[in-house]
């Protein structure tokens, strides 16, 4: 299967899986991998590793942004088929393991069902694993704000509010940001196009997802990698601006 692993900087690769997105950072051999799809996009996430010339093997480490199935769907695979360790927020790790589960569920949709969009996304999401039981057995934790020596050298960003650990991760040498779902660019189930808020049935705290906007307002660099929606250019201050002022 062959995917585009987009070169969007310097060693610095854009997944677009089946409507979620990952990234891979590449210095010499080794690779960061920041997120892996829904459990379905497992064919898609391996293919892109070698489309950048990597293997699952070359993966010094898996980061998560969270623990919602359509980011961690092959975490746990690569962590005990390849012993690749899984990084996250220390709040996001009881989550990862599944101890709770801070995900949108039936309940939660089906007064949306209506809108444009969900009910496919709904469909999709099923048949790709969203509510498949893949939990990390053992996630290794962070330290918000400190550089990871792994290639990008990625330093956390605590983002709350999607999800109680959410963690976005810079790469300031690449003047990169990536996102995650706590800021992204469109989703099936959104009319708006740009730096946005998913809708607010995705959010386990809609006001700290919005309040963890600020945290990107202090951040620097010019390119931002979301969770979904297309990469987005232009200084990520006035990229999480727009996003708060859209969610109004």
């Amino acid at each position: 299967m062959r995917v585009e692993a987009r070169q969007v900087a310097d060693g610095v690769h854009l997944v677009h899986g089946a409507r979620t997105n990952w990234v891979i950072v590449r210095d010499g051999d080794a690779l960061t991998l920041v997120d892996t799809g829904y459990p379905a996009d497992r064919e898609r996430l391996l293919a892109s590793l070698a489309e950048v010339g990597g293997s699952p093997g070359a993966v010094t480490a898996v980061l998560l942004t969270h623990a919602h199935n359509d980011h961690l769907g092959s975490a746990e695979f690569l962590r005990t088929e390849y012993g690749t360790p899984v990084l996250c927020h220390p709040a996001e790790a009881g989550h990862a393991r599944r101890e709770f589960l801070h995900q949108a569920d039936v309940a939660d949709v089906l007064p949306h069902v209506w809108r444009p969009g969900v009910l496919p996304w709904s469909v999709h999401a099923l048949r790709a694993g969203g509510r498949k039981h893949v939990p990390v057995a053992e996630p290794t934790v962070v330290t918000p704000g400190e550089a990871l020596d792994l290639p990008g050298a990625p330093v956390p960003v605590p983002t709350p509010g999607h999800t109680l650990g959410h963690c976005a991760f810079a790469l300031p040498g690449a003047g990169v940001v990536i996102s995650g779902d706590a800021l992204v660019t469109g989703h099936p189930t959104s009319r708006l196009r740009g730096p946005q808020l998913l809708p607010g049935m995705f959010h386990h705290d809609r006001a700290a997802a919005l309040a963890s906007l600020e945290r990107f307002t202090e951040l620097d660099g010019d390119l931002l990698l979301p969770g979904h929606g297309p990469a987005h250019r232009g200084p990520i201050a006035e990229t999480a601006a727009r996003a708060h002022r859209a969610a109004f």
